[in-house]
């Protein structure tokens, strides 16, 4: 006799094949208002891609087997290498196929940036471990271009739109990956603690070999074909050093893989801690300017540490509406019911204004403005990825404990998202970065307040904000810092709410204005804003079509 104590019913998968560029009506808007209207027919297929079923598989099978270090062949010889699941090569082919590796840097097309925001911010929604190692071979290469003679033998193999995954010298590849490697035991962010030495071979300096002996507490992404290196030169002077996996001899560089870290996310890309033992490197930039090198390269994986944190939460939203759209609770669906659609609109008002300035960001990139890239962009970073991990978890909760089980991509989500807040400096040190930014460039920063005044119109309650802002600001610096999260709360919110005023649907900017402006109560919990004064319906609708 066969059992059957009941029927499978109200339970509903999480949502797949669907269009992920099609489906987002702010996306195709923001790229249409910065310039890259043009990328719409490629994006267009890049979300349809994305979006399959088969895709979300490879995400899942990514990491859920994640890489495995093997240090020695069978007979003992080291190697040093790192293996993965074929899912994660294919979800890197499948990415570097788009031409996004290079694709802000391979010409001077107005809306590249837009362009590039768009794709990493479609891929971030189905696997971001992936944009780790795409991240930093991005950001070497504006600092790798202004090397000639290590350009001449990169610039090709950078601007590829091929995966090559195999563990031979640089010189037999079609493409590469570039890896950083800063963090270290004693000192984490502050890289002027670093410990590792750069000795020179030879004369040394810029273009001069060196040989590097030390450790790396964190080295992402350790089967990267180089990696860009902080160490000492022996006057003690922090520089920027080019380290190849493979020497130019053709033997193995002396970089020894110590071991993968067992992350809470990110799990399909690999992070290790290494040893460099007289490992061979290329000085690059000028000795003694490590830190402005590598602070050059951090602005723009800073950038994508935004744009993919609001990649996470986009796809919480998208599939929280779709489940709430479907299952019953109490004789109704869940997105009918007043308290769970005030939580589906606080998460709404939250992805789309994260989207906005992330864009504005891409933007300044091309445009090259400072005070966007200085000032704003330290505050986007702390608060849009510490929003990311709130936003996660909500979306989580709407599906129940079914959210809280990894047979499906919410708790995946959940554990991504703090990564982005802790790479590339913690929140703290992007409060301190802003600071020091505006007392240091302070007709910069006036310049951002007048380009956000002008964004703000007449409307009074941002008015009002840009001026609390204004005398925050104004505070003396040894009084400040204890107040810099306040100060970049303050600033995120007036901005995302100067930019929805100025290019959003009028419904979408109250929405944000009323709960996060004008709202002294706002704040402690997602889904606890007086949702009576929103069109409730029309952002919804908007978030996600149904």
């Amino acid at each position: 006799m066969s059992w059957q104590t009941h029927q499978v019913s109200n339970q509903y998968d999480e949502l797949r094949d669907y269009n992920l560029f099609a489906s987002d009506n702010a996306l195709r808007e923001v790229l249409a208002r910065t310039g890259g209207g043009w990328a719409e027919p490629w994006l267009l297929g890049y979300g349809a891609q994305l979006g399959r079923a088969e895709t979300f598989e490879q995400a899942e099978l990514a990491n859920r087997y994640p890489p495995q270090l093997a240090a020695f062949d069978s007979r003992g010889r080291r190697i040093d290498q790192v293996h993965f699941h074929p899912a994660w090569h294919e979800l890197l082919a499948l990415y570097r196929s788009q031409g996004m590796v290079s694709l802000p840097f391979d010409s001077e097309r107005n809306g590249r940036w837009a362009a590039f925001l768009a794709g990493f911010y479609l891929h971030g929604q189905v696997e971001a471990g992936t944009l780790c190692p795409a991240t930093m071979t991005e950001a070497a290469i504006p600092l790798l271009q202004r090397e000639p003679v290590l350009w001449s033998q990169l610039g090709s193999k950078l601007f590829s739109y091929g995966h090559d995954s195999r563990d031979v010298p640089l010189e037999e590849k079609a493409s590469a990956w570039i890896g950083m490697g800063m963090t270290e035991k004693q000192g984490g962010s502050d890289v002027r603690a670093n410990a590792t030495q750069a000795s020179p071979v030879g004369l040394g300096g810029r273009g001069g070999e060196y040989l590097l002996r030390g450790h790396k507490w964190f080295f992402s992404a350790p089967m990267s074909d180089a990696h860009l290196v902080v160490a000492k030169t022996p006057d003690g002077a922090p520089s920027c050093f080019y380290v190849p996996r493979w020497r130019p001899d053709g033997s193995r560089n002396a970089v020894a893989v110590q071991r993968l870290k067992d992350k809470v996310g990110n799990r399909s890309n690999s992070s290790s801690e290494v040893e460099f033992q007289d490992a061979w490197g290329v000085l690059i930039g000028e000795a003694g300017r490590g830190i402005p090198t590598i602070i050059e390269m951090a602005t723009y994986t800073r950038l994508n540490c935004v744009i993919g944190s609001a990649a996470l939460m986009r796809q919480g939203v998208v599939q929280a509406l779709a489940y709430a759209r479907q299952r019953m609770a109490f004789g109704r669906r869940l997105a009918e019911q007043p308290l769970m659609r005030a939580v589906l609109t606080e998460l709404a008002l939250e992805s789309e204004a994260a989207l906005w300035l992330a864009a504005r960001l891409a933007q300044a990139f091309e445009r090259d403005e400072a005070a966007w890239k200085r000032i704003v962009l330290p505050a986007a970073k702390f608060w849009v990825c510490k929003r990311a991990v709130e936003v996660c978890g909500e979306a989580m909760e709407v599906f129940g404990g079914n959210g809280y089980v990894d047979a499906g991509p919410m708790a995946r989500l959940y554990r991504e998202a703090p990564v982005n807040s802790i790479w590339e400096g913690s929140g703290n040190v992007m409060c301190l970065d802003m600071m020091k930014s505006i007392h240091r460039e302070p007709e910069a920063w006036q310049r951002l307040l007048g380009e956000l005044r002008m964004l703000a119109g007449d409307d009074a309650d941002l008015r009002t904000a840009l001026a609390d802002l204004r005398d925050l600001s104004a505070w003396p610096a040894e009084e400040l810092e204890i107040q810099g999260r306040r100060l970049a709360q303050s600033l995120v919110l007036t901005v995302q709410g100067c930019l929805l005023r100025a290019y959003a649907p009028p419904h979408v900017a109250d929405g944000f204005i009323v709960s996060r402006i004008a709202d002294a109560c706002w704040g402690p919990v997602l889904g606890a804003l007086d949702a009576r004064r929103m069109d409730v319906a029309a952002l919804l609708r908007r978030a996600f079509p149904e």
